[in-house]
């Protein structure tokens, strides 16, 4: 029997060619455009464009019944209770829009260039960079949508596994192999080919039937991703600071999260870098920070309003959270940088 992992990445390496074989007849097609006539040359391009990525969404979506039967087959799972429709996912954007008028964003985007003082040939290059991400895009997910579906038909499937695929953003690495249930929506970003893997009720929470990541097309582990990379591009994709902080053993994901609510703040006598991330009253730091003052002082703070009305004392956060990279910039040496690391709560 195939291990589902396996099937996932068989998947995704066939999602990746419609998706690049898609991209290169838009491509083809965007190199007719006439730097003299974009108007003129687009009556003719534009409509070729949406019948492009029409058939390219088709043969994505077109997929989906015989991943999921195969993913659920091999989890021994009963058959399908419905069946996708792959045209339903064809000839529409995923945000519900008409092609033909997603399809005019790389012309506008063209235009636009133009009228900044872009050369034509520059400006026609920044179209076809955005015609580029919207095609890998679209076709994406469409794949995804009709997986998705194929999914939420079949009842003995109980939600999903997300398998992360190279090249990837630190943000999707933290979230592979992380569980989600039949009707979640997949996250994703632009150019984000990472699919899901159909997981069966007698598989939840079991991962029944999944080895250990190959290292080959697809990754359910954040840390195997992270340790098949070179440590240049671990320090590309999380930041010199955040990939030494994790191979120090720091959280991947507090890493990661810490930077979406990055400021600079004046404390220990200082500027420093600061996030808030995990500093609100329901934050992991704010929860560390408070357990760390009782244990300090002996008071007994407030978890919620009901005990605050009762006459205990609401903790406030004083300190800011340091960013790893301040950590180590304030470190005296690797022994001071992991009890920083544990203090702000990036060890445990």
């Amino acid at each position: 029997m195939t291990d589902p992992l396996i099937l996932a990445q068989r998947h995704l390496a066939k999602q990746r060619r419609v998706a690049t074989a898609t991209m290169a007849s838009a491509l083809r097609e965007w190199g007719l455009m006439d730097a003299t006539d974009l108007r003129g040359s687009w009556s003719s391009v534009g409509p070729r464009l949406v019948t492009v990525l029409t058939a390219g969404q088709m043969a994505a979506a077109g997929g989906a019944n015989e991943y999921v039967d195969s993913v659920a087959s091999a989890q021994s799972a009963a058959g399908a209770d419905a069946s996708v429709n792959p045209a339903a996912f064809a000839g529409v954007a995923a945000d519900g829009r008409s092609l033909d008028t997603l399809m005019l964003r790389p012309l506008f985007t063209t235009f636009e260039a133009i009228k900044a003082g872009s050369t034509p040939a520059q400006a026609l290059s920044a179209g076809r960079g955005l015609l580029a991400t919207i095609i890998r895009s679209e076709v994406a997910d469409a794949g995804r949508g009709a997986v998705g579906a194929g999914i939420a038909g079949r009842r003995t499937i109980h939600g999903y596994v997300r398998v992360v695929s190279p090249p990837a953003c630190s943000r999707c690495i933290i979230l592979a192999g992380k569980e989600y249930g039949w009707n979640k929506g997949f996250q994703r970003h632009p150019r984000c080919d990472c699919v899901h893997l159909p997981t069966t009720l007698i598989a939840h929470n079991q991962h029944r039937g999944l080895r250990a990541d190959s290292g080959r097309r697809g990754f359910t582990d954040p840390h195997a991703y992270f340790n098949s990379l070179s440590r240049t591009e671990q320090d590309r994709i999380f930041t010199a600071a955040g990939a030494r902080a994790i191979r120090d053993g720091a959280s991947m994901s507090q890493v990661v999260n810490a930077r979406r609510g990055m400021y600079t703040a004046d404390a220990y006598a200082r500027r420093v870098a600061a996030t808030r991330e995990g500093a609100t009253r329901r934050g992991a730091f704010y929860r560390l920070e408070r357990a760390r003052t009782e244990a300090r002082t002996g008071i007994r703070f407030a978890r919620d309003r009901i005990e605050a009305r009762q006459g205990l004392p609401r903790f406030e956060l004083r300190s800011p959270r340091l960013l790893p990279e301040e950590i180590y910039r304030l470190a005296e040496d690797r022994e001071d940088a992991i009890r920083l690391l544990r203090r702000f709560g990036y060890l445990t």
